[in-house]
C-alpha cells in the first residue's frame, strides 16, 4: 500500500475516530487483537526468509551502498505505523 491510497482510505472516516491496527496474538484461541496507533515513522525494511515478510532493519546506516551512497537495492525505506 501506498500512503496516497492510506490517506484515501482514511478520509473516508471520522477525522475523530481511534485508530488501531490488528494482528493476531498467537495464543491458542487465534485471538485478533487491535492496540491503539501511537506513532508513524519511517523505517528501512528487509525480506526475511525465515519470517517469508518484511521485517524492520535494526542498524540504519550499514545500509547504504557504498559505491552509490544510496539504499542497498534489498532494503526499502518505508512508512512504519505502530
Amino acid at each position: 500500500m501506498k500512503v496516497a491510497e492510506l490517506i484515501e482510505l482514511l478520509s473516508r472516516h471520522s477525522p475523530d475516530a481511534e485508530v488501531h491496527f490488528s494482528y493476531n496474538y498467537g495464543d491458542h484461541w487465534r485471538t485478533e487483537v487491535a492496540p491503539r496507533v501511537d506513532r508513524v515513522d519511517e523505517g528501512v525494511v528487509e525480506f526475511s526468509d525465515y519470517h517469508r515478510m518484511d521485517k524492520l532493519v535494526e542498524d540504519y546506516e550499514d545500509q547504504f551502498d557504498e559505491e552509490t551512497g544510496d539504499f542497498r537495492e534489498d532494503v526499502r525505506k518505508v512508512v512504519v505505523i505502530g
